[in-house]
């Protein structure tokens, strides 16, 4: 009699959708560790900070395949990444802004090519900002927007590529040796409540490299003269404006943002992006205070730049624990940090303007 084996078990397959699930894991880990990421090679966790908002792009085509694999697996492991992103940006996306306020302060960083500098200035003075300032003048720029704004603002001061205008008096005016040349100043503003330390600053550009990753040398380097700068001066109620070339997020930027609270995170709409005006994907440009709260901060409609401008409406009465903070500073340190080191090989700056102010 002939008997037939009995059939052997086929081999298990690859669990349904686990290719989904380890990448919504994975997604996890950077959502709720982006500090793991080392800022080695390359500085790729700088640039995973800045782009971290992004990462929500990821959900829908993760959800999308969880779903079409028909995977419960899969589609719990994608809602972990899902719970993370809320709870670090859910609250970004809410509107906080509340009334009241005693002066709106406004930045921009105008972009030294722009073809019409007088367009621009008359689209910043539609906020009615009480403290203005701006960033990357040139020598072909700079004389018009100071044509533009002297009629509204009496008191002003600018040299190289930064300038402040202000309806209050300006006291001990003075650029910051952050770089070469001027990028960076800072000015004490003499309002109806009180002093108000202003910092503009212009941080260097950063690069995205094939090879060379994410290149912020330069930037950082200036980053750490000015915390320097500021950490010595212990002013109590100060604003930091400008194009810090980073997002708050940064890890590179703490020297500044830990002893800052962002207008924008704090009582703004949303993240607030700013470059490149045709399509934001990132904000650069900041609005920090210190000693002082936020009550409203937004982005202007475009202008001639390639960046958006940035506005925040402050105010002087119950500034939160966090925002009243001075970080301690020593003089040893900035001499340290803005000496020799200002030697560094870079390219030389733009001619520095005469100095004007009032």
């Amino acid at each position: 009699m002939t008997t037939t084996p009995a059939p052997t078990a086929a081999p298990a397959g690859r669990p349904r959708g686990l290719l989904t699930t380890t990448c919504a894991v994975l997604l996890a880990a950077v959502l709720a560790r982006p500090g793991w990421i080392p800022t080695a090679p390359g500085h790729l966790g700088s640039l995973t900070d800045t782009m971290l908002p992004w990462t929500a792009l990821a959900l829908p085509a993760l959800i999308a395949a969880a779903l079409l694999r028909r995977s419960r697996t899969a589609l719990a492991a994608v809602a972990l990444p899902l719970a993370l992103w809320l709870t670090a940006f859910g609250g970004t996306l809410a509107d906080k802004p509340a009334p009241g306020g005693d002066l709106t302060v406004v930045s921009h960083n105008v972009n030294q090519d722009n073809p019409d500098p007088r367009d621009t200035a008359r689209r910043l003075l539609a906020a009615h900002p009480d403290i203005l300032a701006l960033e990357e003048l040139s020598p072909e720029t700079a004389p018009a927007f100071a044509r533009a704004l002297t009629p509204a603002y009496r008191h002003h001061f600018h040299q190289g590529t930064v300038g402040i205008w202000s309806v209050h008096p300006l006291r001990d005016a003075r650029i910051l040796p952050i770089m070469p040349w001027s990028r960076a100043l800072r000015a004490t503003a003499e309002t109806p409540h009180g002093p108000l330390t202003v910092y503009v600053a212009h941080l260097p550009s950063v690069r995205v490299h094939p090879t060379a990753g994410f290149t912020t040398a330069a930037r950082d380097a200036a980053l750490r003269r000015l915390s320097a700068h500021i950490r010595a001066e212990k002013a109590p109620r100060s604003l930091l404006v400008g194009d810090l070339n980073g997002s708050a997020g940064d890890r590179a930027l703490r020297p500044l943002t830990s002893r800052f609270a962002s207008a924008q995170e704090t009582a703004g709409a949303g993240f607030g992006f700013t470059w490149p005006s045709g399509f934001p994907v990132v904000r650069i440009d900041q609005i920090l205070v210190r000693g002082v709260r936020a009550t409203s901060a937004r982005t202007l409609p475009a202008t001639r730049s390639d960046h958006l401008p940035v506005a925040a409406t402050i105010t002087f009465r119950r500034a939160r624990a966090h925002d009243l903070s001075n970080g301690g500073g020593q003089s040893d340190e900035l001499r340290a940090a803005t000496g020799s080191s200002l030697q560094a090989d870079h390219r030389a700056g733009p001619a520095a303007l005469p100095r004007r102010s009032a």
